[in-house]
């Protein structure tokens, strides 16, 4: 009979966010008879830190605070002295620091397989940190893109064609009711965390113009982040405080939409957002702004509707669009949910990821790789 055998995936820490969500959903559902699961992190804190513990064989941490600092280089060190003494088959990064980080250790450990993972888009990244990751990567058997617009980035950035995966995000359509009633849009949501890149301005400044033609109509911005007050401000400037409720992060992200009517993603760069895919699910019609991974998940006028990103007018004319038009809407939302519950799950993540770790070392560590390797560490 096999041992299980032994994986390590390595996360920055465990706070609530789309990647952290993906990743812990996968730690919980490896089949235990072929992996045992280990989970190395920066930082072992973070609200999700108990979903891990309870399936994880171990959470290791491996704490740095910037990787100029002298100390990274014994973190990394002592991540590969780790590795060797669990006799780790696969690790798998789940981030952009993580890559930097665990890729080059796994490496230096002689880790056979060993997976990156690009989980967004650049945008929001300095020069800096994409030739480090892009020069991380270059230690990895493979990297796992999470749609096909990372995986296109990729192959941009001069990754070879065979070195990519591409496994979208997953999730359990059974925890998403389906919002399939008739009437006319009242209550529209937007589930993202309060950050620049998810301009969340557009999105006020859109529901301003639609306040005025549409009295009941109510906003409902889901998530935490560092431009909260400035959008709490905001929206106070464009007359629609009493419109635009700040409801910080939730938990019950089921019961949120189940409860709206519409959702809405306005976006300037996503690699594959889960809160979309999430809304998809329960039947909510979508509009997102046409960038990243939303092209390639949303069918524009079947599934979704797709405007320009950072265009109010845009996006008011497509939440006219559905107000005006409640079967229209019902017709969208109908068809997202099917073609989500059809293509997108956690068991068919899960299972694409396990294949990935019994793939065996088919790719050569690179020439980098191995001279670090010579050093004997």
């Amino acid at each position: 009979m096999n041992l299980p055998i032994p994986v390590a995936l390595f996360m920055t820490r465990f706070q609530p966010g789309g990647t952290e969500r993906q990743m812990i959903e996968l730690v919980r559902r490896m089949d235990a008879s072929r992996f045992t699961v280990h989970v190395a992190c920066f930082h072992r804190d973070g609200a999700w830190l108990p979903r891990v513990l309870e399936r994880a064989a171990s959470v290791v941490e491996f704490p740095i605070h910037g990787f100029a600092r002298p100390d990274t280089a014994w973190q990394l060190l002592a991540f590969a002295r780790w590795c060797r003494r669990e006799r780790i088959a696969v690790v798998q990064t789940c981030d952009l620091y993580a890559n930097t980080f665990g890729l080059p250790g796994a490496a230096i450990a002689g880790v056979p397989i060993r997976i990156g993972s690009r989980r967004e888009l650049n945008a929001d990244k300095s020069a800096w940190q994409i030739r480090t990751q892009k020069a991380a990567y270059r230690f990895a058997t493979k990297v796992v893109a999470n749609s096909p617009a990372a995986g296109r980035m990729l192959r941009e950035e001069g990754l070879a064609a065979r070195s990519i995966a591409v496994i979208p995000n997953g999730l359990d359509p059974a925890v998403f009711t389906d919002r399939l009633r008739p009437g006319r849009i009242r209550t529209i949501v937007t589930v993202a965390n309060l950050r620049p890149e998810k301009s969340h301005d557009t999105l006020i400044t859109a529901a301003a113009t639609l306040a005025a033609s549409y009295r009941e109509l109510r906003f409902q911005i889901v998530g935490d982040g560092p431009r909260r007050r400035e959008l709490e401000t905001l929206a106070v400037a464009r007359g629609v405080a009493d419109r635009v409720e700040f409801l910080g992060h939730r938990e019950d992200i089921p019961s949120v939409l189940a409860a709206a009517d519409a959702f809405v993603l306005p976006s300037r760069t996503e690699a594959f957002p889960n809160s979309a895919l999430e809304a998809m699910a329960a039947g909510l019609p979508v509009v997102a702004s046409a960038v990243g991974g939303l092209v390639d998940l949303i069918d524009h006028g079947r599934t979704g509707l797709l405007t320009t990103p950072g265009d109010a007018d845009a996006l008011v004319s497509a939440l006219r669009y559905l107000i005006d038009d409640p079967a229209r809407a019902i017709a969208i939302g109908r068809a997202a949910r099917a073609e989500v519950r059809r293509q997108y799950s956690f068991d068919r993540m899960v299972a694409a990821f396990e294949d990935l770790y019994l793939m065996g070392p088919r790719d050569r560590v690179s020439e980098g790789a191995q001279r670090v390797q010579a050093t004997g560490v």
